[in-house]
């Protein structure tokens, strides 16, 4: 199929990538031209494990481009994926003028029937007023469907690749051949393409991200729990996860969830409860459980330093939201930055791939380090946000000779307790 995706952020590019890869013919379109220059180039703008090979063979098999022109991106295309950034308000409100402004753009530019799929995840019945701001102006018909990601980052290729469900909203039977047509290659193993009406496909999306935003809330909370009676949540966690109607995913505690989905996507779910006179109020408790979350350590540092962090100086490892990106927004690490800075300490940090958009945040009131040992040099702290590979595994020797006290503060539970007091380590970690 011809196919033109509008917005080359985390969705818009690996959606296009993953369909050229399947033999499709793919444009996609952006306003930012230095973006649009570097991947014509097959240079990728984030770090996603996995894409920039096939967006470079792709490039190279002539089956995806790249423009900033909007009429040169959909000339001939059958399927228009709207992949734009719905960035919450300070309500909390889903923001969707890129993407009403956009629909409005396409209506005088479809030359034939064309199907627009709406791929950011926005509030139920925006693909109504998707449809209302293209009806506008078009003159040939089209069909407007709502067809959500679940695209985890770090694992973003294989999961549009192997997705475990596609839901697909649409009450057309036209478009929903050609949706079922398109997604067919990625659903050989039997997994389901569901079929539903628009705001049901909508809601799906904000549903599934506010109930693992909570899973991991709850989670959490059990671990702050545990720290006052004595339990252990990493016991809790595996003897909970091993009933089947629980799981075992999302059960892991630390510093709360962060990234461009759960805290925009309960925003906006709550938001949108409002606005129909209805409270979510478990949805009011996991934002203001997750806030304090993000700074579970600081109580501890300040306790370790006798409540006063002026003049110490922290090493940070991890700066990202999660491992396998470098997406720092509402990272947990930042909150914590922010806060050990008002109080006075001086901070070390690295990250295998953050480094660059953290400097854009805090500029030169950090140090930034080349390597993770670096980061440690003279340092009162180690103190672990992200829980990074790299890090699972080091050399402990190393890291104590380093510091200038052994205390390792680990938001991310990744290392063992009683190994770290062998080690002559002060180590403290969550629920444990």
């Amino acid at each position: 199929m011809r196919i033109a995706i509008i917005g080359t952020g985390y969705v818009g590019l690996v959606t296009g990538t993953c369909l050229a890869e399947t033999g499709n013919t793919v444009t996609c379109v952006d306003i930012d031209q230095q973006k649009i220059s570097l991947l014509q180039q097959g240079i990728t703008p984030i770090f996603e494990p996995n894409l920039s090979n096939l967006l470079l063979r792709n490039i190279q098999e002539q089956r995806l481009f790249f423009t900033s022109v909007l009429s040169e991106g959909i000339a001939d295309a059958e399927v228009i994926f709207l992949a734009l950034p719905t960035p919450p308000g300070a309500d909390g409100q889903a923001d969707l003028k890129f993407v009403l402004k956009v629909a409005e753009d396409l209506g005088p530019l479809l030359a034939r029937y064309t199907v627009i799929v709406g791929k950011s995840t926005v509030p139920v019945g925006t693909a109504e007023k998707v449809k209302a701001q293209i009806a506008k102006h078009a003159k040939h018909p089209f069909s407007v469907v709502s067809n959500p990601e679940f695209l985890r980052e770090g694992f973003a290729v294989s999961d549009f690749m192997k997705p475990d469900r596609i839901v697909v909203g649409s009450s057309d039977a036209q478009a929903i051949k050609v949706m079922e047509t398109l997604y067919k290659p990625f659903v050989r193993q039997g997994n389901p393409i569901l079929i539903m009406d628009e705001k049901s496909a909508e809601l799906t999306k904000y549903a599934a991200n506010a109930f693992l935003a909570t899973k991991i809330t709850f989670m959490n909370e059990i671990a702050n729990f545990c720290e006052l009676v004595g339990a252990n949540v990493d016991a809790v966690r595996i003897g909970i996860g091993a009933d089947e109607r629980i799981g075992k995913r999302f059960l892991f505690p630390g510093m709360g969830y962060g990234g461009s989905c759960f805290p925009k996507d309960v925003q906006a779910l709550h938001y949108s409860g409002n606005t129909e006179g209805y409270s979510f109020q478990i949805l009011d408790a996991v934002m203001r459980v997750n806030g304090a979350q993000r700074l579970i350590l600081l109580s501890k540092l300040k306790a370790y330093f006798k409540d006063s962090l002026a003049g110490k100086k922290l090493a940070f490892w991890g700066l990202s939201f999660k491992p396998d990106t470098d997406d720092i927004r509402e990272a947990p690490a930042l909150y914590l930055l922010q806060q050990v800075l008002e109080a006075g300490a001086q901070v070390q940090c690295y990250d295998p791939e953050a480094m660059e958009n953290v400097k854009k945040e805090f500029g030169d009131r950090l140090m930034y380090a080349q390597t993770p040992y670096e980061a440690l040099e003279n340092a009162d702290a180690l103190v672990i946000c992200t829980e990074w590979s790299v890090f699972r595994s080091p050399d402990f020797a190393k890291i104590k000779s380093a510091l200038n006290k052994p205390a390792v503060f680990d938001g991310r539970n990744i290392y063992e307790p009683e190994e770290m007091k062998s080690l002559g380590f002060d180590y403290f970690s969550v629920g444990r």
